[in-house]
């Protein structure tokens, strides 16, 4: 089969280099990919957005499928544009139409699509211009902390969560009144905080049958012990210990089943992934968000944890087969480290070449690149905030930890900045 992958980050590499073990690749592209992409299939200088591009590459290069990284090409209505073009339509999409992927695309419809089909989320009210001084009430008579959302999509930083009423009013302000958040803040989803441990599941339907792929749990601030700022995505382990059979099934019964059943009774077209985001308090699930496509950094290790043929599963998914599906999960413990550029996730310099790539010899680690790129004399270079991840297996999460980190101290770019408490919490005092 000939693959176009569209993407560029950590989570399209490990896409790629887990299309490139299949049996039943041909040719794979990557639109536009980076200097890992380049190692596994052939870079293509193209935007994810550019849908009249992607037809063009996908009459050029015979591409038999599709399949979608990021939310952007997504939320803008890629699986369509495919859907209502003669030249297309019969090329599958691995991904959701663009009115499923406002599950992501609007925080507002997810809470409604979760409250129509009683699924556990946070109480929450929504807010815009033409209500603000209602608003502007319920702020200061809600319980701290408070959870402000921008409606859209914001690059993963339109969430706040103001510890008091003046900070809160302060960033409602900016958002409705001064589109600190530009379009995607145009209407604000204000939330009960919710105390609790966090997890990402992962789901893959066709429509109608679903597979529930390996949970796992990412590190979003910058700093050691879940301090500083928000970035997006310091690390993350696989399998998450608290999540364990009893706690899955209340997942599986209470969220993803009525989430599939309930997009089917909206004729809502989705044949892709659908990331829940989830929040345990006191063993009892709640959804946080939807995302309409894989996470990044938790990719980097639920795809190595998978041992299926993975353009099998997603022949499955676009054949509507997934029943057939016999998923295989390695039993080991997997956990991804992230490398950014010095300043991340405020400013930082890019164009640094990276050392020790190399001398890579090591079994059962993965490198996998995200913001990288390759200039005229084929040296790798950094190109973004996030550059790359480490993701090695272990018997247990702390093990795998210590081989990522190892692996680190090896790899070397100006600036580098790496957390070294991945997985902290399931770590015995002897380790820490």
């Amino acid at each position: 089969m000939n693959i176009l992958l569209l993407g560029s980050g950590g989570r399209e590499h490990a896409l790629a280099w887990k299309i490139a073990l299949s049996s039943h690749l041909s040719a794979l592209f990557i639109a536009p990919g980076n200097a890992g992409t380049a190692m596994c299939g052939t870079n293509l200088a193209i935007l994810p957005t550019d849908f009249e591009a992607v037809k063009k590459a996908c009459i050029e290069h015979k591409i038999e499928m599709v399949i979608v990284g990021p939310e952007e090409p997504l939320v803008k209505g890629i699986y369509d544009f495919f859907a209502a073009d003669e030249s297309l339509k019969k090329i599958p999409v691995i991904g959701p139409s663009g009115k499923a992927a406002m599950l992501e695309g609007s925080k507002a419809f997810a809470k409604g699509f979760m409250n129509r089909h009683n699924i556990p989320t946070a109480d929450y009210q929504e807010f815009n211009m033409d209500n603000y001084t209602e608003g502007v009430k319920y702020l200061t008579e809600h319980s701290l902390p408070i959870v402000l959302k921008a409606d859209g999509l914001a690059a993963g930083k339109g969430v706040i969560i103001a510890q008091n009423h003046v900070e809160a009013m302060a960033e409602f302000e900016l958002m409705l009144q001064q589109s600190k958040f530009g379009d995607a803040g145009k209407k604000v989803v204000v939330e009960e905080f919710l105390k609790g441990m966090e997890l990402s599941v992962f789901v893959l339907t066709d429509g109608k049958d679903y597979l529930i792929l390996p949970e796992a749990k990412d590190y979003k601030r910058i700093g050691i012990g879940d301090t500083g700022l928000n970035t997006g995505g310091m690390g993350a382990v696989s399998p998450v210990p608290f999540a364990d059979e009893v706690f899955m099934q209340k997942v599986k019964e209470r969220i993803i089943e009525p989430t599939v059943n309930g997009l089917q009774k909206e004729e809502l077209d989705y044949r892709g992934f659908i990331f829940i985001g989830l929040i345990s308090v006191e063993n009892e699930p709640f959804v946080i968000e939807y995302n309409c496509r894989l996470g990044d950094p938790e990719t980097e290790v639920v795809l190595p944890r998978i041992e299926n043929d993975i353009l099998e599963i997603f022949t499955a998914v676009a054949q509507q087969k997934l029943k057939d599906i016999q998923l295989k999960i390695d039993s080991r413990a997997a956990a991804t480290v992230v490398a950014v550029s010095g300043g991340y996730p405020g400013n930082y310099e890019t164009g640094f070449e990276i050392d020790g790539l190399d001398i890579l010899n090591e079994d059962d680690v993965i490198v996998f690149h995200a913001g990288t790129s390759l200039d005229d004399e084929n040296r790798i270079l950094t190109k973004g905030g996030r550059v790359l991840t480490v993701t090695a297996y272990g018997t247990g999460i702390p093990e795998a930890v210590k081989r990522a980190l190892k692996i680190l101290e090896f790899i070397g770019f100006e600036g580098m900045y790496y957390r070294k408490d991945i997985g902290y919490e399931f770590k015995s005092k002897e380790e820490i």
